[in-house]
C-alpha cells in the first residue's frame, strides 16, 4: 500500500492541530515549509474534503512540496505519520545501525531515515524488538552493528545520498577539516643553485677568468612552481546529493593556506557551464555556496556534459589550465546533450591538463557496468576513474593526485569496455 492509500485520519475535531505538527515534523525533515504554507494546507482539506482516500494525501502534497526530491521525504513522513499505527518501530528500525550484510541485501532509504529523525525529534528511546525475531537474535545484532566501528568511521564510508541531517550535518564539518595537498611540480626552466644539471655558460665563464683553467663545475636545478587545482562539478538532479557535499569540500581546499595550489577553480554545470571561483573564495561556507547557487541557474536540472565541457574548453582552458593544472571532474556521466561531440571535448581536456581525474558516484554500486554512452566517451581520456560518493573518496583524492600511475578503476573498466566491443 502505497502512501497515498492510506486510511482517512481520525479528526476528533483536531484536524488543523494535527496538520501544524505534519508540517513541523516536514520542516524538521528539510521541506521548507512556513506558516503560509500550513494556513494554506488547512484551508485546502477544508475545501477538498475526503470523498477519496487519495485526496487528502495530494491535497497536502500540493501544499507541501515544491521540488521533486521533497516527494520521497513527504511520503514517509505522510506514512509515519497519519497511517502507520505502529510508527515508532518503524523509525526506530530507520536509525538503528545495520551490519553490512543486511545493509548490502536492503539499503537505507533516505527518504524514510529523515522522516524518522524528524519525527522523533531527537528523542532517546529503547529499540524496539523486531515481532519475529527471538530475543538473543536481537540483542546479537545490535551489540554486532553498535561496536563494529566508530561512529566517525562510519560516516566516512557512509554514502552521502543515504544520510540524515543530522549525519549531513556533520559529515560537512568533516569535510571542513580537510585538506588535499600538491606538491610542486617542476618547471623546464631552471635557476642557478647547485643541482643535478650542467651550467655549461657559468662553468666556462669562470674558467676563463682563471686562464681557461677549469676548477669548479658549476650546475643548476629545475625551478618549482605550484598548480592550478579545477573543478568541474556536476550539479544536475541525479547529482543533487552528492554535488553539495563535493563543494564543501572544494570550499575548504579553497580556503585551506599551506596546500601547495597556485589558485583553485571551481565549475558547475548542468545544462551550461558557470564559473564559482570567487564565490569559493568567501570564508563562510554556507555565505559561499548562497552565493554559487544564486550564480548557477541550473541547479537539480538537466545535464548536458559535452556543451559544459566544449565551453570550458573554447572559454577557460587557456586561462587556468597552464602550468600543469589538475582537473577534478565530478559526474555520473550520464550526458543528455542531444548535441554530441562528448568524445572530442574530453580529448581536448585530456591533452591542455596534465591530469584529469574522474570522480563518479555510480561506481558504489557492484554491479556498475560502463554501458552508458557518456560513459564509454568520457573514459579513455581521463587519467583515473574513481568513485565519489563519501568522504572516504574524496579522502582517496590526495593519493590519486600524488601519484599519476594511479588510474583508480580505470584499467577494470577499459577492459570490459574492449570486451563489449
Amino acid at each position: 500500500m502505497t502512501a497515498a492509500d492510506a486510511p482517512l485520519p481520525e479528526t476528533d475535531g483536531r484536524l488543523p492541530d494535527n496538520i501544524t505538527h505534519f508540517a513541523r515534523a516536514l520542516r524538521r525533515a528539510g521541506l521548507p515549509v512556513g506558516p503560509g504554507r500550513v494556513a494554506d494546507a488547512i484551508r485546502a482539506v477544508q475545501v477538498a474534503g475526503f470523498t477519496e482516500r487519495a485526496d487528502f494525501y495530494w491535497t497536502l502534497h500540493a501544499c507541501f512540496v515544491s521540488r521533486p526530491e521533497h516527494r520521497q521525504v513527504f511520503a514517509q513522513t505522510f506514512r509515519l505519520f497519519w497511517r502507520d499505527p505502529a510508527f515508532l518501530e518503524h523509525m526506530m528500525a530507520f536509525l538503528r545501525p545495520a551490519v553490512r550484510g543486511v545493509q548490502d541485501e536492503e539499503q537505507a532509504n533516505p527518504g524514510a531515515k529523515r522522516a524518522a529523525e524528524a519525527l522523533l525529534d531527537g528523542q532517546e528511546r529503547e529499540v524496539p524488538k523486531p515481532r519475529d525475531t527471538p530475543e538473543t537474535e536481537a540483542v546479537e545484532i545490535d551489540i554486532d552493528a553498535s561496536l563494529t566501528a566508530s561512529a566517525e568511521e562510519r560516516l566516512r564510508t557512509l554514502d552521502f545520498e543515504q544520510m540524515t541531517g543530522a549525519e549531513m550535518a556533520e559529515a560537512k564539518r568533516m569535510l571542513a577539516r580537510m585538506t588535499l595537498p600538491i606538491r610542486p611540480i617542476q618547471s623546464r626552466r631552471t635557476m642557478a643553485r647547485p643541482g643535478p644539471l650542467p651550467d655549461w655558460r657559468r662553468t666556462l665563464r669562470a674558467s676563463l677568468r682563471r686562464g681557461g683553467e677549469i676548477t669548479e663545475f658549476v650546475t643548476r636545478k629545475r625551478r618549482e612552481r605550484p598548480p592550478n587545482l579545477v573543478v568541474l562539478c556536476d550539479i544536475s538532479g541525479s547529482m543533487s546529493a552528492y554535488s553539495r557535499a563535493v563543494l564543501h569540500f572544494v570550499h575548504a581546499v579553497s580556503n585551506a593556506k599551506g596546500q601547495g595550489w597556485a589558485r583553485v577553480h571551481a565549475f558547475t554545470f548542468g545544462t551550461r557551464l558557470t564559473n564559482i571561483t570567487r564565490h569559493m573564495d568567501r570564508r563562510d561556507v554556507d555565505a559561499a555556496l548562497r552565493a554559487a547557487g544564486a550564480e548557477a541557474q541550473d541547479w537539480e536540472g538537466g545535464t548536458r556534459i559535452a556543451g559544459a565541457i566544449r565551453a570550458f574548453n573554447r572559454d577557460w582552458s587557456r586561462r587556468v589550465l597552464g602550468q600543469g593544472a589538475v582537473v577534478i571532474l565530478i559526474t555520473d556521466g550520464l550526458d543528455r546533450d542531444p548535441d554530441g561531440g562528448l568524445d572530442k571535448a574530453m580529448e581536448r581536456l585530456s591533452l591542455s591538463a596534465r591530469q584529469v581525474i574522474w570522480l563518479n558516484p555510480l561506481l558504489r554500486w557492484d554491479g556498475f557496468a560502463p554501458k552508458a554512452s557518456g560513459i564509454r566517451a568520457m573514459l579513455p581520456h581521463v587519467t583515473s576513474f574513481r568513485a565519489g560518493h563519501n568522504i572516504a573518496s574524496l579522502q582517496g583524492l590526495a593519493q590519486a593526485i600524488g601519484s599519476a600511475r594511479d588510474a583508480g578503476d580505470k584499467p577494470r573498466y577499459m577492459a570490459a569496455l574492449r570486451d563489449q566491443g
